[in-house]
This record gives C-alpha cells, structure tokens and sequence, in this order.
C-alpha cells in the first residue's frame, strides 16, 4: 500500500519518499513508493507528471495509475528499491487539473440542481473539459448555469472534504455517477455541490474561476457541455478579447460591436457578388457570341471561380455547336470546365486529359470539371491532336 500524500495535502508539491519496488515493463520502469503526492489517474482526471530527485540525478515520471492500493509510477529510467528519493511535481499540470475538476464540480452542482439531470461523464482533456448530462438543457440554461458557477467562485467558500459514516452518508444528499463501496470521500463546494470524489480539488472555490461555457451541443439522451476554468478559461478569453480587438481595428469600432461591422461586411459582400454575377453574366454572353458557330473551343481565362469557370463554358457550348474547353488560372495550374452541347458522353475525353496532363476532376452527361497541373502550351497541344 501507498500512503496517498494528495488526500492530505492537494497543495504538496515536493515529498520525501523510500522506492519499495522497480520493475522494466519495455523502455520505461514501473516504481512504487512507500508514499507520494502524484494523483494517480482517475475519474476523468489525467495523472500527475513530475521527475524523482535521486543520488544519481532527476528520473522524469510520466504516467501514474494506482494497482491493488499501490501508485505506480512510470518513469524513464530505473530506481534502486531502497533508495530514497524526492518527488517533485509538475506543479503546473497539477494545478490546472484541480481548477478543471473543481470548476467541473461547481457548474456540475448547479446544472443538476436546477434541471434536475446527472452528471453521466466527464474528461479532463489537454485543451478543454467536457461533461456529459442526461437531459437536455439550452444554451441559455448553460449560461444562466455559468453566472451562478461564476458567483460561487466569487464567494470563495472554503472546499470541505469529509468521510462520512455509512450512518452519516445514508443521511446526506450528495451526487455520484456510480454505486459506492468502502469509504466515501465526500467533496463539498458550499452553496454549489456535494459530490463523492476521489480527485484533487482547490482549497477555496475562488481558485477554481473563473469559469467559461464554451458549448453545449446534443449528445445521446442528454447534451455535452465544453468548458475552461481558471488560467485556461482566462487563456481562452484574454485570446478571444485580442482578437475581437483587431478585427474591431480593421474595422474601425469597439471589440463588442464587430458582430454588427462583421454583418454589415456580409450585407456588402452579397450585394457585391449579385453584382459581379451580372457583370459575368453580361461577360460571358458576350464571349459565347464570339464563339457562336465555331465547333470545339478552347479558351483561356484569368482564374475565376469554379460556378464562374462552369456558366462560361456551359454558355459558350450552347453557342459553337460543339465542345467548349474553358481553362481558368496561370502558368501550371489551371482548372478547367468541358461542356458538349449534345450532351454526349465525355468521360473518355476527360481520363485522357487528366492522364496527359496530370489533372483530376470527372463528369458525365456532356459536361466535366477538374483542374491540371501543365502549362498553356500542353494543353492546346493536347487539343490539337
């Protein structure tokens, strides 16, 4: 057995500690000590890293999992049993997971409490933490769930850890994704959660915040939320703030009013593209006109489009009475559009261009799209046989 220092001390960051085995398992080594403050991976909580200080120099632990009630540790290299040794955390990863799961327990608390609904899954990843409900709430419910979150954050309760009686549990309300055995630790955020958890947790809950929904999406028979709490959450919004502040420059207003720029920009645009599209319209007609008569055609233009590249040549196939080759772009990379106004079958054209010209694209019904990877002087070739 391990003394498990973490139930003592969350906040341990370096330890005293004597190897009681090191076993190889491939290119890493297993090894238990007599105790340690590495949090062992669990309930959706990734496992500590650190290094062991040894006689011999700093060995890197990278995994921890606990077996039979021993923490095993994987480290990169091997450890004398007896020897002892200092552990030192990576106090970072250790920090950030217990603002994930404390503000995980906070929001978690509130969601069930006022819709009624079990937390039925959780992971802390390396990006964001995403838990899983068995009801559906909106995106409103989550975000009316974030302010209160945020509120207990600022009250800043003191965390309170206990381990009830059987008496004393059967008495209590608490919340738990599965059937309890043994001793139940009880972790308790006053006025947001009470939850049987065997994770790390901060101190007070002002060390959790703050905390940011990020989404709320369906998810099986309930919905999924994503969400960032602590430095990640203020990562995530010190970013987003950036952002919204230079695309806000670009467009000459406050962050908070680039949504209406942004839709003012779409309105533009649309308007624009309407235009342009009668311009093409115009355009294209005039170039069929010029082709009006003329058999198999291949035109050359500057790059447009792929619906652009597809009405030209459809409008110039309608005109010379045979196959209208229309190539858009510059020097060995250009797309092209390949319209028979019988409608014939032009698969067997199209293989062949593509294998002369190392191009890919295909059609059927008279009509073809792709692009090559030649020059202008290859394609007419190709052309001319």
């Amino acid at each position: 057995m391990t003394q498990k220092l973490y139930y003592d001390d969350a906040f341990l960051r370096e330890f005293p500690a004597t190897v009681l085995s090191c076993e190889a398992a491939g290119e890493v080594w297993k090894v238990v000590l007599d105790q340690t403050a590495f949090y062992p991976e669990g309930g959706g909580q990734p496992a500590d890293h650190g290094v062991l200080r040894t006689p011999a120099g700093e060995v890197p632990v990278t995994d921890v999992h606990e077996k039979d009630g021993a923490v095993v540790h994987t480290c990169s290299a091997p450890v004398e049993p007896g020897t002892v040794v200092t552990g030192v955390l990576d106090w970072a990863r250790r920090f950030d997971h217990m603002q994930q799961h404390s503000g995980e327990h906070i929001i978690s608390g509130v969601l069930c409490r006022l819709y009624h609904c079990d937390n039925v899954g959780f992971h802390l990843g390396a990006e964001a933490v995403t838990i899983d409900y068995n009801t559906d709430i909106t995106w409103e419910q989550a975000l009316e769930a974030e302010r209160l979150a945020n509120e207990a954050v600022w009250a800043d309760r003191e965390v309170e850890i206990t381990y009830p009686s059987p008496e004393e549990l059967a008495a209590l309300d608490y919340r738990s994704k599965k059937e309890l055995s043994g001793q139940v630790r009880i972790v308790e955020f006053p006025e947001a959660d009470r939850c049987a958890c065997c994770g790390t947790h901060v101190e007070r809950a002002g060390q959790a915040g703050p905390i940011k929904v990020l989404s709320c999406q369906k998810f099986r028979e309930g919905v999924r939320i994503e969400l960032l709490c602590g430095a990640r959450a203020l990562r995530y919004l010190s970013g987003t703030y950036d952002q919204a502040r230079a695309i806000g420059q670009r467009l000459s207003v406050k962050p908070l009013e680039t949504l209406v720029a942004v839709e003012r920009l779409e309105d533009e645009l649309s308007a624009a593209k309407a235009r342009i599209a009668d311009l093409e319209q115009t355009a294209f007609a005039a170039i069929a006109a010029e082709q009006a008569g003329r058999g198999d055609v291949v035109l050359f233009q500057s790059p447009m489009r792929p619906d652009s590249l597809r009405r030209l040549a459809d409008a110039v196939g309608k005109s010379c009475g045979g196959l209208a080759a229309v190539f858009s772009g510059e020097g060995e990379k250009w797309s092209y559009a390949l319209v028979r106004a019988d409608g014939a079958d032009i698969s067997p054209l199209v293989k062949e261009l593509n294998q002369a010209l190392q191009g890919r694209g295909g059609g059927r019904n008279g009509f073809a799209q792709g692009s090559v990877a030649a020059g202008r002087e290859a394609i007419e070739e190709f052309f001319r046989r």
